[in-house]
């Protein structure tokens, strides 16, 4: 069994994984600022022979330098990866590399469903793969905090409100009014989406990942089962994929 490193790099955090072969041996979590530093010791600690890297926002070319010069085989992973799957999707150049390893986590998992990945982070992203091993896309909106801060961005009068603010449905003032039409509006969108797919596909199953998942597990009505580390799971899969033996 090879040590593999997988980065991925989203829009609000970083995260980075070791995997011995198949099997998530330690996470890390960081930011854009001892990003360098804590590679660097993740690295020296584990030595890595293989790593991938999973890249949605940042500048990247020090963190691509840095894998390159310190482990043998470094894919970053884009549109035009090799995958274990078929991609349907019509504008690849697009195509944000989070979405490529989520469909790629859940075939693994439930290979004998019609899956679902919805994913709570900046966006929330809806990625079809279906268990002929294909791709077929889905759907992108805004998410949580994106929702609150276009309120507050673009009106006048709106406050900037976080998650700080009392979740209830009823409202009783502007902040609580505006959390609570972001996370049950953003709730009914998701069970909504669940309820469309799983009407057109047979053999369906839903899985929720993301930043945000946490949050809203609990205030779903549709089955769906929950898995934080599925990103990280599909980058090792599309890693061993292209590189089975270090070069």
């Amino acid at each position: 069994m090879s040590i593999n490193l997988c980065i991925d790099w989203g829009n609000t955090q970083i995260k980075a994984a070791i995997f011995d072969g198949e099997l998530l041996h330690k996470q890390f979590v960081f930011t854009e600022d001892t990003l360098l530093e804590q590679v660097s010791g993740i690295i020296d600690t584990y030595k890595p022979v293989k790593a991938i890297l999973c890249a949605v926002a940042g500048n990247t070319e020090e963190l691509e330098m840095l894998l390159k010069q310190a482990i043998k085989s470094v894919i970053r992973l884009d549109g035009n990866t090799r995958l274990p799957f078929n991609n349907a999707y019509h504008s690849t150049d697009t195509l944000g590399a989070d979405r490529i390893a989520l469909a790629c986590g859940a075939h693994a998992a439930y290979p004998d469903k019609n899956n679902l990945v919805v994913s709570l982070g900046t966006c929330a992203t809806y990625n079809l793969m279906q268990k002929n091993k294909t791709f077929r896309g889905g759907a992108i909106s805004p998410g949580m905090h994106m929702r609150l801060k276009a309120m507050h961005s673009f009106t006048d009068k709106l406050p900037e409100v976080g998650t700080n603010v009392e979740l209830i449905l009823l409202g009783y003032d502007t902040p609580t009014c505006m959390l609570s039409g972001a996370v049950f509006g953003m709730a009914a969108e998701i069970d909504g989406m669940i309820k469309a797919y799983e009407s057109q596909y047979p053999d369906f199953n839903a899985i929720l990942t993301g930043g945000d998942a946490p949050y809203f597990a609990s205030k779903l009505k549709s089955k769906i089962f929950a898995d934080p580390d599925l990103l990280l799971k599909g980058l090792n899969l599309i890693l061993n994929y292209n590189v089975s033996f270090p070069r």
